[in-house]
């Protein structure tokens, strides 16, 4: 394989990987580890308007991994995220404005997502990343310690009341019909590595006064979120991004959601529980 010609996005997180087009994602064998590589260090990977198709992207992450299913959707491994009426997410897409890590609510969460622009946002609709590793190697040893010690309940209504801070009824019974999750606040991975757990599914942290709990949260959200930390990616069509869901923090950027906009997102399978 060729080397790769890569360049870096921001200090902590992003690298676009250039002279790489569809047929070569499909074809080289040797390109699927590179790449895994490539995110591992650097969290987030752009293709800068490679304009890959639904069944090609499905192709491609294949040779990732295991790709979840998206059994509502006309190709059931690719989840598209828009606000048009007939999408049957529309009503929880808006939660994406808040920093989250996908499937922090699931057994495992997913290991990558992959996301290309069909129809972008006339202004706003960029997506920012935060490193999670980042934020753990940040902290002073005493936090590190302390921090180790905590435990934190996160639960689809915590993000959830973040869009509808007036819930229905059956809202807040449809909320209360998923399972909650207690998960560690420093996640020590495989691989030795730990990064933080929290983001907008957070709830509160276990044994400590619900509002004190809360402050805490939000001040460790603000610390690794500071916009010199923050990879934001202004999207043109056909850019595809990658990137390492257990190791980042993610959000979409307000836009206009009474026009256009359209992202095809395939989510690679998680190996790792949080732990």
């Amino acid at each position: 394989m060729h080397t790769l010609a890569t360049k870096k996005l921001g200090d902590l997180v992003g690298v676009e990987v250039t002279g790489v087009d569809v047929d070569r994602l499909l074809t080289d064998d040797a390109l699927p580890a590179a790449l895994l590589d490539l995110l591992e260090q650097h969290s987030v990977i752009l293709f800068r308007e490679l304009h890959i198709d639904d069944p090609a992207q499905v192709a491609f992450c294949r040779r990732l991994g295991e790709l979840a299913l998206f059994p509502k959707y006309r190709i059931p491994e690719v989840m598209e995220i828009s606000f048009e009426p007939d999408n049957p997410n529309k009503e929880y897409f808006a939660s994406n404005d808040y920093w989250h890590i996908d499937g922090a609510l699931d057994a495992i969460p997913a290991k990558a997502s992959v996301l290309t622009a069909h129809v972008t946002a006339a202004q706003g609709g960029e997506t920012e990343f935060a490193s999670t590793y980042a934020a753990y190697d940040a902290l002073s040893d005493e936090e590190k310690e302390y921090f180790g010690t905590l435990r934190v309940v996160h639960t689809f209504e915590a993000i959830q009341r973040l869009t509808y801070p007036n819930p229905t009824e059956d809202q807040v019974a449809e909320w209360a019909s998923r399972a909650a999750r207690e998960l560690p606040l420093v996640w020590e991975h495989e691989s030795g590595r730990r990064s933080m757990v929290f983001g907008a599914t957070a709830s509160h942290i276990v044994g400590m006064d619900i509002d004190e709990g809360r402050a805490l949260l939000r001040d460790l959200e603000r610390r690794a979120t500071a916009p010199d930390l923050v990879y934001r990616h202004s999207w043109s069509v056909g850019d595809t991004v990658i990137w390492d869901n257990t190791g980042l923090m993610h959000r979409a950027c307000t836009f206009d959601r009474e026009k256009p906009r359209r992202m095809h997102r395939s989510t690679l399978i998680g190996t790792e529980p949080i732990q």
